[in-house]
């Protein structure tokens, strides 16, 4: 893992897109010389050169968006060559409206074609070298965790990626009174120190993963440790890292004090509202027609005297309420009986509700409140007043959330399914809190464009 504006990105990931962005650029000029095999080329070196990187920019960034480089898909999301159509089907699109714009970038249409054909191969040339050789143990961190409580053992589950394990956990060291939760504890003595268990496994990275904090730790023998060159991180840390998120269970006042992140001073606000305005005034100029077509439908099914949008009350920056504006996608009369979480097969959504929530269309007129000021492009999801007044009592710093506006997209909409019920909201929290922390920029646009995926795929909808 890279730290880039104080997001984690992983490295091999990184290193892959780097590949396949090469690929994509030499795809173009293959194309050409298959074009161009028997004549002369009809395009100088400096036109081959842009429209390479043109071709190479825009199919990198639409198989970015569609989720080939995330290292957390599980089985079920794990459809390569499905994932790669997505793709390049968008890529296609993205293509022809940037060669509408500017006509010069575009070439023969021979050319354009072998080079999408050698963008497939290669990639998938590329993929199966990476996946045979990523996974190699020589490859992967060994880490070795000091605790064998129920914290200790849940590290398991950072490490389950179907596609890709960056570490092995090499062994968990027992301390006094220890209650074990995992197999072949390895208890230290005289005989046997914790500087002998880093040799003798090789240790690249140590993990605090102990239950309770008031253990007495090694903390002579983890000094000279990290002062040999491995590291020692603490359980937050660690899951930061590796899963992107603000480990509640193992989250303190103190850490959230003295750990970097949680700044919101400067040009920032500025930067992120002029940020907000261009994004939104460029997707409203975009979809106008598809909300239009959205508001006809509505009608048609509801009738002319049924409203076409649903306005509820959310909390907002700083814990204020605010009017939020969407599509209605439910019957009118959907909460006689007071306030309720939407269920996976729930009969209050209308025939035209079911469609635009898959596709989050039902959210566009929710841009209007990012131009107000009322909500940000990027940012937690707002929530009901009547829920966040339950979640304040039962689930710790839920109110720090509302340090940022909320959002249309964000880290948890992207990271978590649609939550509906108190344990989802607190593993969803662990996301948001992990976007208040760290929000930049670069944040921001890499949650912008890995929303296609939500789009096409329509995780979370409901």
């Amino acid at each position: 893992m890279i730290r880039i504006f104080r997001h984690y990105i992983s490295t091999a990931y990184l290193w892959l897109m780097a590949v396949e962005w090469l690929v994509f650029y030499l795809a173009m000029h293959w194309g050409a010389v298959v074009r161009f095999l028997y004549t002369s080329s009809w395009y100088t070196q400096e036109e081959m050169f842009w429209a390479s990187i043109v071709f190479s920019a825009v199919f990198t960034l639409c198989c970015s968006s569609i989720g080939l480089y995330r290292k957390s898909l599980d089985r079920e999301e794990y459809n390569l060559l499905e994932r790669i159509n997505y793709s390049f089907v968008v890529a296609v699109f993205a293509l022809v409206l940037i060669y509408y714009i500017v006509p010069e970038l575009m070439l023969a249409r021979s050319v354009l074609i072998s080079a999408i054909l050698f963008s497939f191969v290669g990639m998938l040339l590329t993929r199966y070298f990476f996946y045979r050789f990523i996974n190699l143990d020589n490859l992967k961190r060994k880490v070795l965790v000091i605790g064998c409580g129920q914290k200790a053992s849940e590290l398991e589950i950072v490490n389950s990626s179907f596609v890709y394990r960056g570490f092995d956990i090499v062994g968990y060291i027992a301390l006094e009174d220890d209650t074990i939760s995992v197999p072949d504890p390895i208890w230290l003595s005289e005989s046997l120190t914790l500087a002998d268990v880093v040799n003798l496994y090789k240790v690249d990275e140590i993990v605090i993963a102990v239950d309770d904090r008031r253990k007495r730790l090694p903390v002579d023998d983890l000094l000279d440790i990290k002062m040999s060159g491995i590291i020692v991180m603490d359980l937050q840390t660690f899951y930061e890292r590796e899963q992107r998120l603000v480990f509640l269970d193992a989250l303190s006042p103190s850490w959230l004090v003295f750990s970097d992140g949680f700044v919101n001073t400067g040009t920032r606000p500025l930067v992120k509202r002029s940020f907000d305005i261009l994004a939104s005034v460029l997707l409203l100029s975009v979809s106008w027609w598809l909300m239009l077509i959205t508001a006809i439908a509505i009608y048609i099914e509801s009738g002319l005297g049924a409203p076409v949008l649903y306005r509820q009350t959310r909390v907002g920056y700083r814990n204020q309420p605010f009017q939020v504006i969407k599509f209605r996608s439910m019957q009118i009369d959907a909460e006689k009986n007071g306030a309720q979480w939407a269920s996976q097969t729930d009969n209050r959504v209308t025939k035209v509700g079911k469609v635009i929530r898959k596709f989050r269309i039902d959210e566009l007129p929710q841009l209007f409140n990012v131009l107000k000021g009322d909500m940000s492009f990027v940012g937690p999801r707002p929530e009901r007043p009547e829920f966040v007044e339950g979640f304040v009592k039962t689930i710790p710093y839920y109110a720090e959330r509302h340090r940022v506006k909320p959002g249309i997209t964000g880290w948890a909409q992207l990271c978590y399914p649609y939550g509906a019920s108190e344990q989802d909201t607190w593993h969803k929290l662990e996301y948001d809190l992990y976007y208040v922390k760290n929000y930049s920029l670069f944040l921001d646009l890499t949650i912008m464009l890995s929303t296609v995926e939500v789009v096409l795929w329509g995780k979370g909808a409901r």
